[in-house]
């Protein structure tokens, strides 16, 4: 776990790991979506401001989310909410957001929404791809514990390593997954009812053996980020040749195909995009579990497989009827 890059000196200013992976998401996928829009208009401004729009709707959605979700650890330090580089973004939260943005963002430049959005969602599941890389630098979006081979070990004082070591009554586990001895390693009882470890430097060196290398140390645990990044890439280069597609049979130079008209490619990506976050979290340990037994991110991805069927279905029907009108 690398949450700090490096530190600029004589400033004492620490670089976030997860903030340059973020950048570099971000500018990978305006790339992307400045290519793609070249066949909409030679003036590639309006994708670039729609994606810096969505940016910022989309990071303010997903840390909202996630202060909701978690409001009792904000209570009392509501200006922590803000704190996005301390890890702590719920991803859903940020399309949701962002979607809204954009909309009302093309309408008022009366550009081509089912087009534009077309083009934004491939370039957002590139920016995903990166994106939870950089969850894995930091910890957070941690999996379950695991005895797979390929299984994680965090490191101490680490999201996971703190949730291990903790009950965790909303996801219905009343005893700690790791029994952290109390008195030896436990530093404090946090605002959010949670047991936080000492710092490492306060430790023994036998206690330090005992939780890097020993009994006490991290249970591998499923690299549920690098799922989710390799899936979302998996998605990108999906989307990028259904696009592809319904622009050879829009154009003409190709025969018509079903579901190949503007705004499926949006769709799809709604449809790609919930169905691998609904099993994925089945293996993530992070999220509360809501009054059906489902997480909120998993209730929100059913939504999004109807919501994205449906769209599908209505763009393929209005474009049937554009063209016999």
């Amino acid at each position: 776990m690398y949450p700090e890059l490096f530190e600029i000196p004589f400033l004492h200013i620490t670089v976030k790991t997860y903030g340059v992976v973020m950048v570099i998401g971000f500018l990978a996928a305006l790339w992307l979506m400045k290519r793609l829009s070249r066949n909409l208009s030679p003036d590639t401004q309006p994708i670039t401001s729609a994606a810096l729009y969505g940016l910022v709707a989309g990071v303010v959605g997903a840390r909202l989310l996630y202060v909701v979700l978690n409001f009792e650890q904000f209570r009392d330090r509501p200006l922590a909410g803000l704190a996005v580089w301390e890890g702590g973004l719920v991803l859903l939260g940020g399309v949701v957001l962002a979607v809204i943005v954009l909309m009302v963002f093309l309408l008022y430049h009366k550009l081509p929404i089912r087009h534009y959005f077309d083009i934004l969602a491939i370039g957002v599941m590139l920016g995903v791809a990166f994106g939870r890389i950089g969850c894995f630098l930091i910890g957070d979006c941690y999996g379950k514990p695991t005895d797979l081979p390929w299984g994680i070990r965090f490191p101490y004082n680490s999201f996971p390593y703190i949730s291990q070591i903790n009950p965790d009554p909303a996801r219905n586990r009343p005893e700690p997954q790791l029994m952290l001895p109390r008195e030896a390693y436990l530093g404090y009882l946090g605002r959010d009812g949670k047991w936080y470890p000492r710092p490492f430097e306060e430790l023994t060196e036998k206690q330090k053996i005992a939780v890097t290398e020993g009994e006490y140390r991290c249970l591998p645990v499923h690299p549920t980020q690098l799922y989710s990044s390799a899936l979302a890439a998996f998605w990108c280069f999906i989307l990028y040749l259904f696009r592809r597609r319904a622009c050879v049979a829009e154009s003409g130079d190709g025969p018509g195909r079903l579901f190949a008209k503007p705004g499926c490619t949006f769709a799809l990506a709604l449809i790609l995009y919930g169905l691998g976050r609904f099993f994925i979290e089945f293996l993530r340990d992070d999220n509360p579990l809501s009054f059906d037994g489902l997480t909120i991110s998993q209730n929100i991805s059913i939504v999004m497989l109807v919501l994205g069927g449906i769209l599908m279905v209505v763009f393929q029907a209005v474009q049937a009827r554009a063209r016999e009108s």
